[in-house]
């Protein structure tokens, strides 16, 4: 159940997030004060990460729910086997679903978190709640994986 939770819980604040971040049409494409790490954007990617496949957006929104499923599908094995998977899974599912919900929602996703770096080319590049739930689960499995070989 608290698996669920996580999956739920990351779908839920990122879609929030990303309705009231939508709902604000004055953006400038960036807000927030200037010393702050984190600077709050408004940007809408067609593609995958960094814009990749932006230019197909229909087959970036099919492959993005085939794999979500695949995913899904992943994840309810999960629940059935003890194991430490389930909750990197669980971080996996819920940004997947987020990101894919946008994007047949939406025809793009919702990016709103970028860093306040010297380095131009990794402040261009903004992120969801979303993505940052993908990165740590994909982060904890592999972990856990290299931790049992």
């Amino acid at each position: 159940m608290k698996y669920w939770m996580i999956v739920m819980g990351i779908f839920g604040l990122d879609t929030l997030v990303k309705n009231h971040i939508e709902k604000i049409s004055d953006w400038d494409k960036r807000s927030g004060r200037p010393d702050s790490p984190l600077l709050i954007r408004k940007s809408h990617n067609s593609g995958m990460a960094m814009n990749l496949g932006d230019k197909y957006p229909n087959l970036t929104a099919m492959l993005s729910l085939l794999l979500t499923a695949v995913l899904t599908l992943v994840f309810l094995v999960s629940l059935l086997r003890k194991g430490k998977l389930r909750a990197g899974l669980s971080l996996l599912l819920g940004g997947a679903l987020s990101n894919t919900g946008d994007r047949l929602r939406r025809n793009y996703v919702v990016d709103y978190v970028s860093f306040n770096v010297p380095f131009k080319r990794l402040r261009k590049i903004v992120f969801n709640l979303g993505d940052f739930a993908i990165f740590l689960g994909a982060f904890m499995i592999v972990f856990d994986q290299l931790e049992d070989a």
